[in-house]
């Protein structure tokens, strides 16, 4: 029987373990990787979330950071969040908001471009 640490670490009973295959830019050598490897391939470099209902402002800030982020190339998930409670989670009475890497940068306004520059550090 393993001991109950190694339990938690093994695949649940009756799955088997998801493997995914990785090429070369070559195409020539294949390797088989894990679902945890694939996580890591796939990081971003910054998280950000536009906090927002759905009010036009919101909309703006969501298309204006996206913009923003698609002209700099910078590496980054943006996501939109619009759960009232989750939005409350992070001390935001007035939206929109933006949160760059978890901390609030812009709240209650719609930034300019170059606010939005500087605030994913560009």
């Amino acid at each position: 029987m393993l001991p109950l640490s190694n339990i938690a670490s093994t695949a649940p009973i009756g799955k088997k373990q998801k493997h995914y295959w990785q090429s070369s830019l070559t195409g020539t050598a294949n390797r088989r990787i894990s679902q945890q490897e694939v996580v890591q391939l796939n990081k971003y470099d910054m998280e950000i979330k536009i906090l927002g209902t759905g009010c036009p402002k919101c909309k703006t800030l969501e298309k204006m950071t996206r913009d923003v982020v698609y002209q700099t190339g910078v590496n980054a998930n943006i996501e939109k969040v619009e759960d009232i409670m989750e939005i409350m989670k992070y001390g935001v009475m007035s939206t929109p908001a933006l949160v760059v890497d978890g901390v609030v940068v812009v709240k209650g306004r719609i930034p300019s471009t170059d606010e939005i520059k500087k605030a994913i550090g560009q």
